[in-house]
C-alpha cells in the first residue's frame, strides 16, 4: 500500500510541475499579447465548449424582425453601410447558385460584402493574413423553420488576439467593428 500511496505522490508532483511549466510558458507568450486577448480566449473556449461548434463561437448572430423580408433588411443594409461610408463591394447570392446548380428550391442565403477599402489597405500592410478576414462580409440566412437571420465573423479575435495592433490601425479596426455591428442590428430591424 506504501508503494501506490508513494506513486501516487511522485504522479502529482509531476502533475504538478507540468501544470507550472505550462501555465509559465502560456503566461510568457501571452505577455506580449493585446491585454484582451485572455478574455477574448476564454470567452471563445467557453462558447466552443457549450455548443460544441468553432463556427458558432467565431461568428455574431442577430434574429431578423418577423415583419421584415429579405428585402427589407438588404435594403436597410445597404442604406446604413451607405451612411458609414462602408462601400457593398459584392454580393454573392448564394441560394439562387444552390437551385441553378441542384434544380431544386432552397431556402434563402445571400452574402453581403462590405468594405473600408482604406483600413482594408492598412491591414494589409500589417499583415497579410488579414486578407482572410476582408471584405466584411454579412450573410443573410432563412433557417430550417424559415426565420431570417444575420450572421457575420466576430471580429474580436482578429483585433485583439494576438500582438496589439498598432493604436490608429486598432482604433480602425474597432470602428469597422462597430459600423458592421450597426448595419447588423438596424439590418435586422429594419432601422433607418
Amino acid at each position: 500500500m506504501k508503494v501506490i500511496r508513494n506513486l501516487f505522490a511522485v504522479i502529482g508532483f509531476l502533475v504538478t510541475v507540468a501544470g507550472v511549466v505550462l501555465f509559465a510558458s502560456v503566461q510568457e507568450g501571452l505577455d506580449r499579447f493585446d491585454p484582451e486577448a485572455p478574455r477574448i480566449y476564454l470567452e471563445l473556449a467557453k462558447e466552443v465548449l457549450k455548443t460544441g461548434n468553432a463556427a458558432e463561437a467565431t461568428a455574431w448572430k442577430f434574429p431578423v424582425n418577423e415583419e421584415l423580408s429579405a428585402d427589407d433588411v438588404e435594403e436597410t443594409m445597404k442604406f446604413v453601410a451607405n451612411e458609414h461610408n462602408m462601400s457593398n463591394v459584392g454580393e454573392l447570392p448564394l441560394s439562387k447558385d444552390i437551385e441553378a446548380k441542384s434544380g431544386e428550391p432552397y431556402r434563402f442565403v445571400k452574402i453581403f460584402l462590405f468594405c473600408d477599402s482604406l483600413t482594408a489597405a492598412r491591414m494589409l500592410d500589417y499583415s497579410d493574413f488579414y486578407s482572410a478576414y476582408l471584405p466584411c462580409r454579412i450573410t443573410l440566412v432563412e433557417d430550417q423553420e424559415g426565420k431570417l437571420w444575420l450572421f457575420a465573423l466576430n471580429m474580436d479575435l482578429m483585433i485583439y488576439g494576438g500582438e496589439p495592433l498598432p493604436p490608429v490601425l486598432k482604433a480602425e479596426a474597432i470602428k469597422v467593428k462597430e459600423i458592421l455591428l450597426d448595419i447588423m442590428r438596424r439590418g435586422a430591424e429594419g432601422e433607418f
